[in-house]
C-alpha cells in the first residue's frame, strides 16, 4: 500500500484555518456584533493567512491559533471605525445582530458538529453586547479576549502589540465598567424559556394584564427596526410604557406568524417568521429572582436577521404557555 501524497502549502494552510475558523467566528462576533461584518473580517483573516503560507513554510509558524486570532483581532478592531460610522447615522435604537444557532433544548449530544457548535455558542449574551457597545474597541477587544476566552493578559498583549501593564489597565477598567452595568447573573435556562413563553404569548396574544405580571416595573425596551421596520426611535422605560408598545405592535400583527424557541447569543429566546421569511427575534433578561423581565431587545431590522433560517426540528410550544406552570 503506497502512502498518501503529501499536502501542499495551500492544502496545508486551509486545513489550519477551517480548524480554527470557528474560534474566530466567536472571537470577532463578539468584538464587533455583527454576523456580516464578522464573516468579512474572516475573508480578510483568510486572504492574510492564504498570503503568509504563500511565502513563508507553515512549519515556521509556531502557533498557528495564536497567529490567526492575532490576525483576525486586528482586523476587527481596523473594521470597528466603519461599524461607529455607520452607527452614527442609524435610525433608533442599535442592537448586536442576534447570533441564532440551535433550538433552545439541548442539542444531540452525539452530532458531528458538536464541538464546532460549542464554539460558535461560546458567545455573551446580547444583554452583555449591548453593554460592551459602550467600551473602548480596546477595552472590548481585551475583555473578550481575557474574560470569555481566557487569555492571559501577556498573550493579549502579544496579540495587540502592547505592554503587559497597559492590557492589565485595559482589562481593569472594562472589567469595572461592564461589571457596574451588568451584574453577574445568569437564569437557569429551563427558567428562562418558561419566562419567554409567558411574555411571547401576553405580548402576541394582547393581554396586557399578563403583561404586567410578567414585567418588572423598571422594564426596558430596546427595539431596533432601522428604520427599515416598526421600531421605537429610543428605548423605553417602566412596565406601563413598555406594556402599552408590545400591545400596540400586536394589534396588527401579519398574516401566518410562526413563533420558534431557539438558542440566540446563548440565551432561550423567540425567533419569530412570518411565512418562511424571519420576523422578529426577541431576547428577555430577567431580574436576580428569576420571576419577571428586566430587559426585552426586539430585533426587526431585516438587514440583522438576513442570516436567520428556520429550524424544522424546532418544536412548536404546546398551545398557549400556561402562566402557572413552574419548573
Amino acid at each position: 500500500m503506497s502512502d498518501s501524497p503529501a499536502q501542499s502549502p495551500a492544502d496545508t494552510a486551509t486545513r489550519v484555518f477551517v480548524s480554527y475558523r470557528e474560534l474566530l467566528f466567536s472571537v470577532v462576533y463578539n468584538m464587533l456584533g455583527s454576523i456580516a461584518d464578522t464573516e468579512d473580517v474572516l475573508q480578510e483573516t483568510w486572504l492574510s493567512w492564504a498570503g503568509r503560507s504563500r511565502h513563508s513554510p507553515m512549519a515556521e509558524i509556531d502557533n498557528p491559533r495564536a497567529y490567526l486570532v492575532r490576525i483576525a483581532v486586528n482586523h476587527a478592531l481596523a473594521r470597528r471605525a466603519g461599524i461607529n460610522r455607520r452607527r452614527e447615522t442609524y435610525v433608533g435604537p442599535w442592537l448586536p445582530e442576534p447570533l441564532v444557532t440551535d433550538t433552545a433544548a439541548d442539542p444531540p449530544a452525539d452530532t458531528a458538529d458538536t464541538a464546532d457548535r460549542a464554539l460558535r455558542a461560546e458567545t455573551v449574551s446580547m444583554a452583555l453586547l449591548v453593554v460592551l457597545e459602550s467600551l473602548t474597541p480596546l477595552e472590548r477587544a481585551v475583555f473578550v479576549l481575557h474574560e470569555v476566552f481566557g487569555y492571559a493578559h501577556t498573550e493579549i498583549a502579544d496579540i495587540l502589540d502592547r505592554r503587559p501593564s497597559a492590557v492589565r489597565q485595559l482589562a481593569h477598567r472594562a472589567r469595572e465598567h461592564v461589571h457596574a452595568r451588568r451584574p453577574r447573573y445568569q437564569a437557569h435556562p429551563r427558567v428562562q424559556r418558561q419566562a419567554t413563553e409567558r411574555f411571547v404569548s401576553a405580548a402576541l396574544g394582547g393581554d396586557v394584564g399578563a403583561l404586567m405580571e410578567v414585567l418588572a416595573p423598571e422594564v426596558t425596551l430596546w427595539t431596533d427596526g432601522g428604520g427599515k421596520a416598526r421600531s421605537a426611535l429610543r428605548p423605553i422605560h417602566g412596565r406601563e410604557k413598555v406594556a402599552r408598545t408590545l400591545t400596540g405592535y400586536s394589534s396588527r400583527p401579519p398574516q401566518g406568524l410562526d413563533i420558534q424557541y431557539r438558542s440566540v447569543n446563548g440565551d432561550p429566546s423567540a425567533v419569530i417568521f412570518a411565512g418562511d421569511a424571519p420576523y422578529a427575534v426577541m431576547v428577555m433578561d430577567l431580574t436576580p429572582e428569576g420571576d419577571q423581565i428586566s430587559s426585552v431587545y426586539l430585533v426587526t431590522n431585516p438587514d440583522k436577521l438576513s442570516a436567520v433560517r428556520r429550524d424544522e426540528d424546532a418544536a412548536p410550544p404546546d398551545g398557549k404557555p400556561d402562566p402557572g406552570e413552574r419548573g
